[in-house]
Formats: structure tokens, C-alpha cells, sequence
């Protein structure tokens, strides 16, 4: 064999170590990317399991702070007004069922919510004049699948209208609160506005809880697909919260 003969293999036989060293260092990177992914993906799945698990204790500690407040409004509704106990205590009944029972699923249908909001509106009737302007209108497409589905929070619509009976100018001739309920193109709207009153609210220590509560929920369960809005104009408050349950929907199937 000449040296050149013997000189390409030699060539050949360093070529062939070259290549199989890289080869084994790519399928060792290959390797430590595959495990680093890996490990990634279950830090990702842990921490997403804690972040759920920290937003459901959250809700929970919302909830049982929610539902005392709730009924101390309703209960001093009732008794200040003895002369209606009846019919308070009918719409009551239909309350508390929707509370003990139905609120405590995770999710409530968009019908059964509207229901329960315009029970609990019969319920502050009693605290306001019969000749007291108060208006309330449901503007809903019934035909829609997402309406009679198992897709929004309840309780949701509870601040909106309590602050509206509480804050409201109820002894002024051109005083009114205003409700509307809406669900349209898998959305649920729901506008509250009443005339301010005058006086000063009596400041409370412990006040404001349903105010913070519903802020806080929405931005748990909704996170950015909902807009919740409350101003005034003149001396008319306005407050208007907007759902967009497809759009909720959809990232709720994307993230199973």
C-alpha cells in the first residue's frame, strides 16, 4: 500500500471518528433538550395546578364573605317592612334556593342567574315607594345554545343591583333606578344606573365588600374577557358589566 493510499484512510478513518463524535454529542443535546423540555413542562403543569388551586381558594374565601352580606341586606329588607313579609318571604324562598343549592356549582346557566337577579329586584321593591320609578327590562335571545348552559359565575349580578337600592336617591320626584339584562351573540350584559342621592352615604367599617368581591371573581374566572365599567354623569351612576362566554368558552375547551 503507498503512502497516499495509506494517507486517505487514515483520512477517512478521522473523518468517521469526527462524524460519530458529533453524533453522539447531538443525540446527548438532543437528550438533555428533551428532559430540559420535559422538566419544563412539568414546572409549567405544577405551577399551573397551584395557580388553580390558589384561585380556588380565593373564590371560596369570596363566596362565604359574599353570602353573610347578601342575606343581612336581604333579612333588614324584610324587616323594615313587616307589611309585605309574605311576598318577601315567597321571593326569599326562591333566593335562598338558588344560594344553597345552585350557587354552589362552579358555573350557573345565563337563565337561571337572570332569574335569581329578578327575584332578589322583588325583594328591594319593598324598600322604595310603589310610585317609584323602577325600571326593568330583559333583553334576551333565548334561542342561543350558551344561554341555558352551565357558563357563568353566580352571583354575578348581586353588586350591581344592591348598590343601586342603596345608593340611590329614592325621595326625589325624578329619582329612578334603571336594570337591564341582556344576552345577545353568546354575551351577558347587565346596565344599572340610578340617580345619586343627595346625602352622604353613612360610612361603614366593613363596607364595599361586594364591590371587591365582584372585581376580584371576574378577574379569576374571566380574566380578560370581561369589561366592567361604573361612572357618573351628572348625578345619574351608571355601572355595565359585559361577558363574553364564547370567548371564555373556547379557552376554557383550548386549556383541557
Amino acid at each position: 500500500m503507498d503512502q497516499n493510499a495509506a494517507d486517505h484512510i487514515t483520512y477517512l478513518v478521522l473523518l468517521a471518528a469526527v462524524a460519530g463524535m458529533l453524533l453522539l454529542v447531538s443525540v446527548f443535546l438532543l437528550f438533555r433538550l428533551y428532559r430540559s423540555n420535559k422538566k419544563k413542562r412539568e414546572t409549567e403543569k405544577k405551577f399551573n395546578d397551584l395557580e388553580s388551586r390558589i384561585n380556588s381558594l380565593q373564590l371560596e374565601n369570596l363566596e362565604s364573605r359574599l353570602n353573610p352580606h347578601l342575606f343581612k341586606n336581604i333579612l333588614n329588607s324584610i324587616q323594615s317592612h313587616a307589611y309585605q313579609t309574605y311576598f318577601a318571604l315567597d321571593k326569599l324562598a326562591n333566593v335562598l334556593d338558588y344560594i344553597l343549592y345552585e350557587s354552589r356549582n362552579k358555573f350557573v346557566t345565563p337563565q337561571e342567574e337572570i332569574e335569581f337577579a329578578l327575584n332578589l329586584i322583588e325583594i328591594n321593591k319593598i324598600k322604595v315607594s310603589p310610585l317609584f320609578e323602577l325600571k326593568v327590562k330583559t333583553k334576551i335571545h333565548e334561542n342561543e345554545p350558551l344561554y341555558e348552559q352551565r357558563i357563568l359565575a353566580p352571583l354575578i349580578s348581586i353588586d350591581l343591583i344592591e348598590n343601586a337600592f342603596k345608593h340611590a336617591d329614592l325621595q326625589s320626584p325624578d329619582a329612578f333606578i334603571s336594570i337591564v339584562f341582556e344576552f345577545k351573540d353568546s354575551t351577558f350584559y347587565l346596565t344599572v344606573s340610578n340617580k345619586i342621592s343627595s346625602r352622604s352615604p353613612l360610612k361603614k367599617e366593613k363596607g364595599g365588600i361586594g364591590s371587591e368581591t365582584l372585581e376580584q371573581r371576574l378577574k379569576i374566572i374571566y380574566n380578560e374577557n370581561f369589561k366592567l365599567e361604573r361612572f357618573a354623569e351628572n348625578d345619574i351612576y351608571i355601572s355595565h358589566l359585559k361577558i363574553n362566554l364564547l370567548e371564555h368558552k373556547a379557552k376554557m375547551l383550548a386549556a383541557r
